[in-house]
């Protein structure tokens, strides 16, 4: 058992509250119990004591939309590259990079990532994967270096017929065996990963639903560019959350990401179906594909959660970046002010509960044992009111120093626990440089 106290802890549950002089007990996986430090010391005199030295106790984040596969494209340079629109970037950058992957290159990514991940208090990834150079046991690479690092993720391989048929298939049979891989695993689950409307057919889309359990999603990013929906009326006479229903791939465990050019009929085909839906502001800005409609999404109740896209691991640094994208997109400052603290804290939660057993995003006792702690000191009077905006401007991902994960201690006093990370870091610099080699050949 372990007591984390000595600091303020905050609930985020609904109703939540701030304890000061904080503590909870760990016992496993869950919460046990929650207090002052002093009366858990005594009611727990064996366990093992963390101290937080008056840091903030909160859940660990969650990453509603990932991919690892970009962490080697940090500071690349590509001959010829000079995209003037996103198909561009996908053709250029992303679809040329993902094609020259190695398993080792993509295992290295992964492992790098979720260290990077523990270091921010991220505790919960959703990934969308592609290495069309390495398709089969990618998921597995993945796989081995999540349970190394003890994260708690969502794995997907992003189908597409862009390679063609026989890559296509290899990407639904590597989700259907890595999903099957999962039974029984309460870090780890796996997704049917699509990539877009406009690179599957409609008989890939009808083998990527009959090779998906039906208690099982799919990860599919939706109209994040224009071209998406072009493409969806041109060939199919359908918008592209129409076309998605018509083929079975929308309900309650699927994951549409991004949702930019979707109109109110498309919504409210999201809300009835209950289907959710990832929101990636840096990634939207960075590729000029534009806002999409958050705060309608919102009004309408369709559970939004926040992604990064493969942009940052610091969820909060995307909360800073949303709040201040759909203030400036609906020319109102009132806007994202609770929405998107809603999104980071509530429903990434429920997101991610419908892919994990046990309750996440909370301190309550019986949750889930994902907790971080943030060294924090504000110059200002902090209660469970206004915490969000402490967060908001007052920290980041680097004030974390404590990372639990399923009750277990990943980093302890900023210092990640299993990993060699010097070792690691160098792996990956000279796989990266090799594959930079292969990509400007």
């Amino acid at each position: 058992m372990y007591l984390l106290g000595n600091g303020r802890v905050l609930t985020c549950a609904v109703g939540g509250t701030l304890l000061s002089e904080g503590c909870l007990a760990i016992e496993g996986s869950t919460i046990k119990a929650i207090g002052t430090t002093s009366v858990l010391l005594q009611a727990y005199p064996k366990a093992t004591f963390i101290d937080a030295k008056g840091g903030l106790i909160l859940p660990g984040f969650i990453n509603a939309h990932n991919h690892i596969y970009s962490a080697f494209a940090r500071g690349i340079s590509l001959k010829n590259y000079n995209p003037n629109n996103f198909m561009d970037i996908l053709k250029g950058l992303w679809w040329h990079l993902d094609a020259h992957l190695t398993l080792e290159d993509t295992y290295l990514s992964a492992k790098a990532t979720y260290l990077d991940c523990i270091q921010n208090g991220v505790t919960t990834v959703f990934d969308h994967h592609a290495s069309f150079g390495a398709i089969a046991d990618s998921l597995s690479a993945i796989s081995r270096a999540a349970t190394e690092c003890h994260m708690r993720t969502c794995l997907c391989y992003e189908v597409s017929d862009r390679a063609g048929e026989d890559a296509a298939l290899a990407g639904i049979l590597e989700n259907e065996r890595f999903i099957a891989s999962c039974n029984g695993n309460p870090l780890q689950a796996g997704m049917m990963g699509a990539h877009a409307s406009f690179t599957l057919s409609d008989n890939t889309l009808d083998a990527c639903r009959s090779h998906t359990p039906a208690d099982t999603g799919f990860h599919i990013h939706v109209a994040e560019g224009l071209d998406d929906v072009h493409d969806a009326l041109r060939k199919y006479g359908k918008r592209v959350i129409h076309r998605l229903f018509d083929h079975n791939i929308l309900g309650k465990h699927t994951i549409t990401g991004h949702c930019i050019h979707i109109n109110p009929a498309e919504m409210e085909l999201l809300k009835e179906t209950d289907t959710m839906v990832v929101h990636n502001p840096e990634s939207n800005m960075g590729n000029a594909v534009g806002a999409p409609p958050c705060m309608d999404m919102m009004q309408r109740d369709i559970l939004l959660g926040l992604g990064t896209d493969g942009y940052t691991n610091d969820m909060l640094e995307s909360y800073k970046v949303a709040n201040i994208l759909h203030k400036h997109n609906t020319c109102n400052p009132n806007a994202a002010w609770g929405e998107v603290p809603k999104m980071l804290f509530l429903n990434n939660a429920a997101m991610a509960e419908r892919s994990f057993e046990g309750s996440l995003g909370t301190l309550t006792v019986g949750a889930l044992a994902d907790i971080i702690v943030m060294d924090y000191d504000p110059i200002t009077e902090m209660t469970a009111d206004n915490a969000t905006g402490h967060l908001l401007f007052g920290t980041n991902g680097k004030n974390v120093t404590h990372t639990m994960i399923h009750g277990v201690p990943v980093m302890l006093n900023r210092e990640v626990l299993g990993i060699d990370a010097p070792k690691l870091m160098a792996d990956c610099r000279q796989h990266a440089t090799a594959l930079w080699q292969r990509l400007n050949v």
